[in-house]
């Protein structure tokens, strides 16, 4: 896998093919992006569950906050890093056993060997992207902006449920 390039199929797949989606790193601080874009990826239908440990067991825009991955209540469909590079890649080790389909670094965040660790599983893997701009981007919402999102469609796309 190219990851310095992502291509728009590969993308809109992965959001629309997840539903539930833990969040590590995430915030209770209503103006830190991992809240906004959890309360974005919430408003679009996907369950969001956050993992902090220094949060565990309080709740995050409706969601209690697991210490770990291992302390999820369900089985997720993508883990969402919204960690440094380097915690990256500990963050992936520790996903890898619970086969997510997906493997998403936030904005700023990549880390090869990581990335090569989970592909050698079977995981699919973005780095550098933010799901919350990606959907927006493919699902026409930032086009409503004004903003040349780089996709060009006379039909509407199927939008994620």
């Amino acid at each position: 896998m190219n990851h310095d390039h992502y291509g728009d199929d590969y993308i809109r797949d992965i959001l629309q093919g997840v539903k539930t989606i833990a969040m590590v790193g995430a915030s209770s601080n209503w103006n830190r992006p991992s809240f906004f874009a959890m309360k974005y990826l919430q408003a679009k239908g996907y369950r969001v569950i956050p993992v902090n440990p220094r949060e565990a067991g309080k709740t995050i825009l409706g969601e209690t906050v697991a210490a770990d991955l291992k302390s999820l209540p369900c089985a997720v469909d993508m883990v969402d890093v919204f960690r440094n590079s380097e915690a990256a890649g500990a963050v992936v080790d520790e996903a890898i056993p619970a086969k997510p389909k997906v493997i998403w670094m936030q904005l700023g965040v990549r880390n090869d060997e990581a990335a090569s660790r989970a592909e050698a599983a079977g995981i699919k893997v973005v780095m550098n992207r933010c799901p919350k701009i990606e959907y927006g981007r493919l699902f026409g919402e930032l086009g409503w902006s004004g903003i040349n999102t780089g996709v060009i469609s006379a039909k509407r796309r199927k939008v994620a449920s």
